[in-house]
C-alpha cells in the first residue's frame, strides 16, 4: 500500500452568492485578482469565478444570480469547514482593523497566537475568514513549517502550553546552525563586552 502524496493545495471552491457580491468580496475586500470565469461545468445555472489568493493557486467561487448574501455563520459541525486562513504581511495586518471597520465589517479584533497574529470575520455567505500574519521570517532555505516543527519540539521538551516567540527564536537559531556551516570551532553564544 502506498500514499497519494499531495504537494500543496490546488484550489478551494466555495459556494458564493451572486456574481457581483462575489467579485466585490474576493477582489474588492481581499484584493485577490479575478483571473477568469466560465460556467460551472457541472451545473449550467451557476457561474464559476477564479481568483488568485497571492500564491498562484486558486480560490474559486460558484455563483448564482438568485443567491444573495445571507451573513449567517456557516455550519461548524464535524466534517464542515470551520474557516479559511489567508496570509497577509505584517504591514497589511496592522491595517486590518481599520480597513474592516471602514467597511462596517464586524470582526474579532487582533488575536495573538504566539507564532502568528490573526483576525477573523465572515464573508458574505457566512464562511469564517482569517487573516493571518506570521511574527517571524524563516531562515534562508527554510520554510515556515521547518521553523514551526522545531519550535513545537522545543515547546514540548520545555513543557510549555503553546508555541511562543522564544521557541521561534531558538528554532531559527538551531536551523541556521544546522543549515549553514561555519569555520568557527565553537559556535556557542558569547559576550564580547
Amino acid at each position: 500500500m502506498r500514499k497519494l502524496q499531495v504537494q500543496g493545495v490546488h484550489h478551494i471552491t466555495l459556494t458564493g452568492a451572486d456574481r457581483q457580491t462575489s467579485l466585490d468580496f474576493w477582489e474588492g475586500v481581499l484584493g485577490m485578482p479575478f483571473i477568469f470565469d466560465q460556467p460551472n461545468l457541472d451545473n449550467p445555472d451557476e457561474g464559476h469565478l477564479y481568483f488568485d489568493p497571492g500564491d498562484g493557486r486558486l480560490i474559486t467561487i460558484f455563483t448564482n444570480e438568485t443567491r444573495r448574501a445571507v451573513h449567517d455563520r456557516t455550519p461548524t459541525d464535524p466534517g464542515c469547514v470551520h474557516h479559511l486562513a489567508f496570509a497577509v504581511s505584517q504591514a497589511t495586518f496592522e491595517q486590518a482593523v481599520e480597513r474592516l471597520d471602514e467597511r462596517g465589517i464586524s470582526h474579532s479584533g487582533v488575536k495573538d497566537r504566539g507564532f502568528m497574529n490573526s483576525i477573523y470575520f465572515t464573508e458574505p455567505m457566512g464562511l469564517l475568514i482569517e487573516l493571518a500574519s506570521y511574527v517571524f521570517e524563516p531562515p534562508m532555505g527554510c520554510s515556515h513549517a521547518d521553523v514551526l516543527i522545531e519550535a513545537h519540539r522545543l515547546r514540548v521538551a520545555r513543557g510549555d502550553h503553546n508555541i511562543g516567540r522564544i521557541h521561534l527564536a531558538d528554532a531559527i537559531e538551531m536551523l541556521v546552525e544546522r543549515r549553514q556551516d561555519s569555520l568557527s570551532s565553537d559556535r556557542g553564544p558569547k559576550n564580547p563586552y
